[in-house]
């Protein structure tokens, strides 16, 4: 009987063995087909491609430092050599922790086999062995900060997770790219107010201007993390971090740390005990990784140029095009009259208890480049953004961005915080006598005090550039009295100035059908109405400027004045021509021009102004199919073009789609002369029946919007 059993068990045993040998023999088998990956390489090394094409070169940190909108490459290697057919890849990013609070964000990034812009993806675009090149698409507009990256991979036999940390990625505004809302076209700019890392602040008087040098530090050790670290304190919303306006606003706030613990305490006492004299501070970079290092205790102490270089050093350092700007002669308005007001008893002496408003010597603040697509069109470009806090707006000390553009125009209705900043340059000091009454009445009126020599460093060298014609017309020019006047309605005393006491004039301008085409002269009309029963004249001023299709103002094209003479009930008609030789020169993107015409009633003191936003049309390429399209046969197509400018068109691409083609198919044409007709002869093979659409645009610099399309139907065979 033992041996009968002792025999069982050795049966039992060989067969357990056995099993044990097939299971791990599958085991291993399954385990090499399983696609896992090795190890990262994010090529971030500081003389690379990734951060030499992402123009962070110059940072101090050894991580990968991209700006968003731009592809970068990266490695990726695998136990074994991946599959295009049977394995799939995909990268996933994280933005912050998941909180209740700030929820962070999660991106996933697909592999696909061709890139199109304004998308999350990538491609593999060399495969070595085990090992392949990765080319990452990212968006123009994802929220810029420090991604944690996760590589997933797919196969048959299943998925597998590979964190890359420590190995972040931190991703930047782009003013190289063409749809971050920060592009700046001007590469000479681009160094000065993104990759500068030394300029210039002035202070003084405005008959004693001088000047110190201040280092940004930009891209010094610890500056990016204190950077973000300080964007992590705004209590905003991960997802809000796209937008340069946002983002602006918030580290105008975080800046000072009046009510949020930010950067810098201020102090405009005669003591400085327990901290640094802001006069002794020479650059931004000690400001900084005190702040971060200490995990957000404020740095004692600021003053207006302090804190304005400090903002420079924050926006540059995210990738905000920003520079320092002094105001001499800056008035501090705080009663919201839009005037500076002084305060004068019965002998003129001064009531000091009521006189709140002050004139600062100099007052430094900065401007930061983007568009500004919550505005009406026209007020992208310089934004006025101040850290030195002096107001509350909307419960915080911060202020702006305000587009420079509506405080010259004396928009004050427009975000954020331009009455103040328009008070600042522009205001008229009034003195008020205080009768026994209590009553007030104006006594003296100085309207070209406030406001004077505003400063910035110039671009590629240490010169002061004045750029005070950006914030207001030419003092008591009457363009700059109407901005001041119009302003004023807004304020706290809207009847300050006196009001039209009719408005029997109108005014509007008329474009003709679909508008003025490129290449030729462009015409329109200027129409006044006066529905009194009396004459009235007015001169008025007319600008044409060109513009980008955001908003953003670039040049002034032309300029004049047109004398006004109506009669009793008459409409007078003005023809207005803007000629192609005048505008050939100017043009950027789109074509777009933005003319407004201003003047002042002489009888009524009526104020006329009126804008018209309009875009010089282009040619369409006109598609003709030369027989009748059918499934499996050939269909030839001409498509045809003339070029509209008396100027060569260079390296001119046309790229065709649809007609059911899986890609783009891409036609390098070369140079067209100037008032060419080009024909392309294309042909296809459609592959499936109905109706179809066949699309077709040219690529070229120096004429946009060039594109057209035809209905295609497409028999079966």
């Amino acid at each position: 009987m033992n041996m009968l059993i002792c025999a069982y068990t050795n049966l039992i045993c060989r067969l357990c063995s056995s099993s044990y040998t097939i299971i791990s023999a599958l085991f291993d088998k399954r385990l090499h087909k399983l696609l896992m990956v090795r190890s990262v390489d994010l090529l971030k090394s500081k003389d690379g491609q990734n951060r030499l094409e992402h123009h962070t070169d110059a940072y101090f940190s050894d991580k990968l430092i991209v700006r968003r909108g731009q592809t970068f490459q990266m490695w990726v290697e695998f136990s074994r050599p991946f599959n295009p057919k049977s394995d799939k890849l995909q990268l996933l990013l994280k933005l912050g922790e998941r909180a209740a609070s700030n929820p962070g964000i999660r991106i996933s990034v697909p592999l696909v086999d061709v890139l199109e812009d304004s998308r999350w993806e990538m491609k593999i675009v060399e495969q070595k062995d085990k090992r392949v090149r990765l080319a990452v698409n990212t968006l123009p507009t994802a929220s810029i900060g420090r991604y944690k990256v996760t590589v997933e991979s797919f196969s048959q036999r299943g998925r597998l997770l590979f964190p890359c940390t420590p190995n972040d990625i931190y991703m930047l505004f782009n003013p190289w790219c063409e749809d971050d809302p920060v592009f700046l076209d001007n590469e000479a700019e681009r160094k000065e107010y993104v990759l500068n890392s030394m300029g210039r602040i002035y202070y003084g008087t405005e008959q004693q201007i001088g000047a110190r040098t201040w280092n940004f530090a930009q891209f010094e050790q610890d500056i990016l993390e204190a950077c973000l670290f300080l964007l992590e304190k705004g209590q905003v919303a991960m997802t809000e971090w796209r937008d340069p306006v946002i983002v602006s606003r918030m580290v105008s706030a975080l800046v000072n740390s009046n009510d949020d613990r930010g950067v810098l305490m201020g102090n405009w006492s005669d003591s400085f005990e327990g901290g640094t004299t802001p006069t002794a501070w020479s650059g931004s970079g000690d400001i900084l990784r005190r702040y971060y290092k200490s995990s957000g205790k404020p740095v004692k102490f600021g003053q207006c140029w302090v804190y304005a270089g400090v903002t420079t050093s924050v926006l540059r350092c995210l990738g905000i095009p920003t520079r320092c700007v002094t105001n001499f002669s800056s008035a501090h308005d705080t009663d919201l009259s839009l005037t500076t007001d002084i305060y004068l008893d019965e002998k003129l002496e001064l009531i000091k208890d009521e006189t709140s408003d002050s004139v600062w010597n100099f007052h430094v603040w900065n401007e930061s480049w983007m568009t500004r697509q919550d505005l009406p069109a026209g007020n992208g470009g310089w934004q006025v953004v101040d850290a030195t806090p002096q107001e509350l707006s909307q419960g915080s000390y911060r202020c702006g961005p305000t587009p420079v553009s509506a405080v010259r125009n004396g928009q004050v209705d427009l975000k954020f915080d331009t009455p103040f900043v328009f008070a600042e340059v522009n205001s008229d000091r009034i003195y008020w006598q205080k009768k026994p009454d209590g009553s007030l009445s104006q006594v003296h009126v100085e309207k070209n005090s406030i406001g004077q020599h505003i400063s910035t460093k110039a671009v590629g060298s240490d010169a002061r550039v004045d750029i005070t014609h950006l914030y207001k017309y030419p003092e008591g020019s009457e363009e700059e009295r109407i901005a001041v006047e119009t302003a004023s309605r807004f304020g706290s005393k809207p009847t300050l100035y006196p009001s039209p006491t009719v408005n029997d004039v109108s005014i509007e301008i008329v474009m003709d059908g679909a508008g003025p085409r490129i290449g030729g002269d462009a015409k329109l009309s200027i129409v006044l109405k006066n529905t009194s029963s009396k004459q009235r004249t007015a001169s008025l001023l007319y600008e044409v400027m060109v513009m980008y299709y955001t908003g953003v103002l670039k040049d002034t094209v032309k300029k004049d004045r047109i004398p006004i003479d109506l009669k009793p009930q008459e409409t007078k008609t003005i023809p207005w021509t803007l000629q192609y030789n005048e505008y050939m020169n100017h043009l950027v993107d789109q074509g777009a021009l933005m003319l407004t015409v201003t003047g002042r009633v002489n009888q009524t003191k009526q104020i006329l102004a009126t804008q018209l936003n309009f875009r010089l049309r282009t040619p369409d390429l006109i598609i003709t199919p030369l027989e009748d399209a059918v499934v499996g046969k050939e269909l030839t197509v001409k498509i045809t073009f003339q070029n509209p400018l008396s100027q060569v068109l260079k390296n001119v691409l046309f790229r065709i789609e649809g007609l059911g083609m899986q890609s783009i198919r891409m036609i390098e044409h070369g140079d067209v002369e100037k008032l060419e007709t080009v024909t392309l002869m294309e042909k296809f093979v459609p592959t499936v029946s109905g109706s179809q659409k066949l699309l077709a645009s040219m690529d070229c610099r120096q004429l946009t919007q060039v594109h057209g399309f035809a209905d295609i139907v497409v028999k079966p065979e």
